[in-house]
């Protein structure tokens, strides 16, 4: 299975592939355009669409007044407007939407768009939010035993507060859909969707209909990110209202600079802490309030910081604990899911912890850490009750501490520092324990739909989408491995909600995890129908002893064949018209639904995960103390994915976690000013990492010869626990500014480490 390649990789080289741009419709097709508010708060006093709805080539203009169904968008608490009727709230906010036949047509309407304001003060930071109590949701919180007690009675206490910045998605695709309406009120939604049930049901309600009326498709995207789980919603919406109103095809698309502008970031965090430990540095007690800024509305925000909170002790045993989680309401835009989805933000300050503990005791970090790890026997519970099973954290540490000759190169990096006054160099070791499974418990389901034709070829529907990670790849080996026939007789279908209903969305790491089991189950059944017809039709002819069982039958490199005699065999193609003449369904549908998983939101306690994905990496940096400047000299990452379902697969996925991760840690950093306008939302002013920022030695290995019990072919996923491996980086900086010092001050840095940051710490330091 290991050798297979990405399915759609001759298609991406070629040019081949087809996203919903490249879509040909007919010459009836319109583009939808946005216009948008350049106020972050405001009250709308008054809109003329008069002169702009009479533009040739404008076929309609439509406002808030104009939705035939709920003006409402917001995918768990309906608290964020399709188009904005009384007020503005962040600036890029949906006003009024534009179907026109140009772009030069749609330009000219919105210039005479006219619409006057009353402009409101905005709030901008956590810290005015909080001053001001504009909390979204009531105080989360997670708590164990007595942290009181634990203070009074600790050998050393630190204090902080630790802040990390936003990040853009920058998937290189943007936002867009394609809507055709066909006859009554039926409409086709082309989307680009981590979410196809969502943006079915939410078109659904903006246009007053009933939801099997649309249909919802994707057959790939060019990234997502957690991007497009929740805010694809929006285009999908405005452009089937806009086919709605004409009737005709309507395609939107957002510029890259307006994607930027309009859509959420990852959260930015303020996070205070205490801290208790021992002399040995051992976490006696921590007290942690995590201060999430959600943006203008709810959208995912507080399934965001309950991730946050359930990964802020990330691989450490803290007996007294308690974990704080708060979200609060500016005035920009909402912020959303994002590949770790709260978890790097929580992880992100217990390891800064780690840091000031062997500041404070004048050891090396890793050491501390790996005191205060998780046990394997005992110390294996987690502060909401979850007991932390099939623990791989002493086997990376022991085999990435030597693969990566750690303690020689930390002797080195000392020796260096010594020798160099304005060249610095640093490492540092993460440990990444994340939990696999949505915490909402409800979205740990997958369905799929299995056709089997008469030349043997098949048809895999599932539930997930597809954005490059490979999804389809997997369950295109899945399916061919269940059956023993060659990959290449079995093709994915495009996601569409009219063969695979109510699907969850392509999120929380567990799309091959459950739409994998869903697969095999559909397959299961299958094979089971085409067991006991061969044994009644075929195998046991003219046989009186010894005949061949439904449970003896086995697939395999293209056969079906009785393990106990295996003379009694058909090719796996030849036996399907077989099937068929025998009256047998050849289709089938799986569903599966993730086992035991649990959280109790009020006590703050539960099983939220089936499993933790556990990886370590270990990261050496130069930095050029003068300018900045960081070169990221060699990374060693371990990561655990139980039996890997596809090896090549899986190391991309971690090589791009991990450079992801590096730059939200070093590179990437929104800017907004005053008013609310974000000043950096190009390429040419947001520096995603490029290939400068990879280290110069990338070794990446897997983890091997550790199975995941009860999941798909004994695998782990993949797709978020290695983005927080990139914050070995920002401690590697870390490292290196301490150095300054001798390791006797613990530099002032926030994340994200961008080159003007680390000389105001280097200047603090100093």
């Amino acid at each position: 299975m290991n050798s297979v390649k990405h399915e759609s990789a001759k298609y991406h080289v070629t040019g081949e592939a087809k996203y919903i741009d490249d879509f040909s419709v007919s010459n009836q097709l319109l583009h939808g355009f946005v216009y948008t508010s350049p106020y972050a708060h405001a009250k709308i006093v008054s809109f003329d669409l008069s002169e702009a709805r009479k533009i040739n080539g404008v076929h309609a203009i439509l406002s808030h007044k104009d939705i035939p169904g709920e003006n409402q968008i917001g995918p768990v608490i309906h608290d964020e407007q399709t188009l904005a009727s009384e007020h503005v709230v962040h600036v890029g906010q949906a006003m009024f939407i534009i179907a026109a036949e140009t772009e030069r047509a749609a330009l000219e309407a919105k210039k005479l768009i006219k619409v006057e304001f009353e402009e409101l003060t905005p709030i901008l930071t956590i810290e005015q939010a909080i001053k001001d109590g504009e909390l979204l949701a009531p105080t989360r919180k997670i708590e164990r035993g007595n942290i009181a007690e634990a203070f009074k009675n600790a050998e050393n206490i630190i204090e902080g507060e630790f802040r990390n910045g936003a990040q853009e998605h920058w998937y290189l695709e943007t936002q867009i859909a394609l809507c055709i309406p066909g006859e009554g009120d039926d409409i086709q939604v082309y989307s680009s969707t981590q979410n196809p049930m969502e943006t079915q049901l939410l078109v659904a309600e903006n246009l007053g209909i009933k939801v099997h009326e649309v249909e919802v498709e994707i057959r790939r995207m060019g990234g997502a990110f957690g991007g497009k789980e929740t805010q694809a919603n929006h285009i999908a919406a405005w452009a089937a209202l806009l086919a709605n109103a004409t009737k005709r095809p309507v395609k939107l698309r957002l510029q890259r600079e307006e994607d930027q502008m309009m859509t959420g970031k990852r959260h930015p965090f303020l996070t205070k802490y205490k801290i208790a430990f021992d002399k040995k540095g051992k976490i006696t007690a921590a007290d942690i309030n995590l201060n999430a800024n959600g943006g203008s509305a709810n959208d995912l925000t507080m399934a965001i910081l309950e991730r946050a909170m359930l990964h802020t002790e990330n691989t450490y045993y803290i007996p007294n604990i308690r974990i704080l989680g708060n979200a609060w309401k500016t005035n920009l835009p909402s912020n959303v899911a994002y590949r770790g989805f709260g978890g790097p933000q929580g992880m992100a300050v217990i390891e800064n912890v780690m840091v000031r503990i062997a500041q404070k005791l004048n050891v090396d970090t890793v050491k501390i850490q790996n005191r205060n790890f998780y046990n394997l026997s005992k110390n294996n519970i987690t502060p909401y009750g979850q007991k932390v099973k099939n623990n791989r954290l002493p086997v990376l540490w022991a085999s990435l501490m030597k693969s990566s000759d750690y303690e020689t190169r930390r002797k080195e990096v000392n020796e260096f520092n010594k020798k160099n006054r304005f060249t610095k160099r640093g490492i540092a070791l993460t440990p990444v324990k994340f939990g696999i499974s949505f915490t909402s418990s409800f979205l740990n389901q997958a369905g799929s739909l299995i056709n089997i034709y008469m030349d043997g070829t098949v048809l895999v529907n599932h539930g997930g989408t597809e954005m490059g990670q490979g999804l389809n790849t997997k369950m295109q080996q899945i399916a061919a491995t269940e059956l023993g026939i060659d990959f290449d007789n079995v093709k994915v279908n495009a996601t569409n909600t009219s063969k695979i209903p109510n699907t969850s969305p392509t999120a929380a790491s567990s799309g091959a995890d459950m739409n994998g089991m869903a697969v095999k189950i559909a397959v299961d059944k299958i094979k089971k129908r085409i067991a006991k017809v061969l044994c009644d039709a075929e195998f046991n002819k003219n046989i009186e002893k010894g005949k061949s069982k439904p449970n003896n039958i086995i697939f395999e490199n293209g056969f079906i064949f009785d393990k106990k005699n295996p003379e009694r065999r058909i090719d796996f193609a030849k036996a399907m018209p077989i099937i068929r003449f025998n009256c047998t369904s050849l289709s089938a549908t799986g569903f599966y639904k993730t086992p035991g998983v649990n959280f109790d939101r009020d006590s703050g306690t539960g099983e939220p995960f089936f499993y933790f994905a556990f990886g370590m990496a270990i990261t050496e940096i130069e930095l050029d103390t003068l300018t900045g400047y960081v070169k990221i000299l060699q990374t060693d990452i371990l990561q655990d994915v139980g039996e890997s379902l596809n090896k090549d697969l899986d190391i991309g996925q971690v090589e791009g976690g991990f450079i992801q991760g590096v730059g939200w840690c070093i590179t990437e950093d929104c800017k907004w000013d005053k008013k609310g306008n974000l000043l950096n939302k190009s390429p040419g002013t947001y520096k995603i990492p490029t290939i400068r920022d990879i280290p110069q030695k990338f070794n990446v290995q897997l983890l091997e010869g550790y199975p995941n019990p009860n999941t798909i072919r004994r695998s782990k996923a993949v797709g978020e626990p290695p983005f927080m491996l990139g914050l070995s980086s920002w401690f590697a900086i870390k490292d290196a500014i301490a150095s300054i010092s001798n390791y006797k001050k613990d530099p002032k840095l926030d994340i994200p480490a961008t080159n003007d940051a680390i000389l105001l710490a280097i200047d603090e330091i100093l």
